[in-house]
């Protein structure tokens, strides 16, 4: 079964990381209105692009997206 990329995201959290993506989904964790179930990177993009103002720039974004799209081609 395909995950969402929110639930790939969360993979990804260490509360003791310090580099971009640990800190993506730490902080992903606690926006309650983070589109958890969407694979559609249109739709999170739209949403961190006008909520994510814990993301430093969309370059972590895309860089996540692509590892995510990566592995759900396996």
């Amino acid at each position: 079964m395909k995950r969402s990329f929110y639930q790939w995201l969360m993979t990804q959290r260490n509360p003791n990381g310090h580099d971009e993506l640990a800190n993506f989904a730490n902080n992903a964790f606690f926006d309650q209105a983070f589109p958890k179930q969407s694979e559609d990177y249109h739709e999170i993009a739209q949403y961190l692009e006008l909520n994510g103002t814990y993301l430093p720039n969309m370059d972590v974004f895309d860089g996540a997206f692509r590892e995510y799209q990566e592995l759900n081609q396996l």
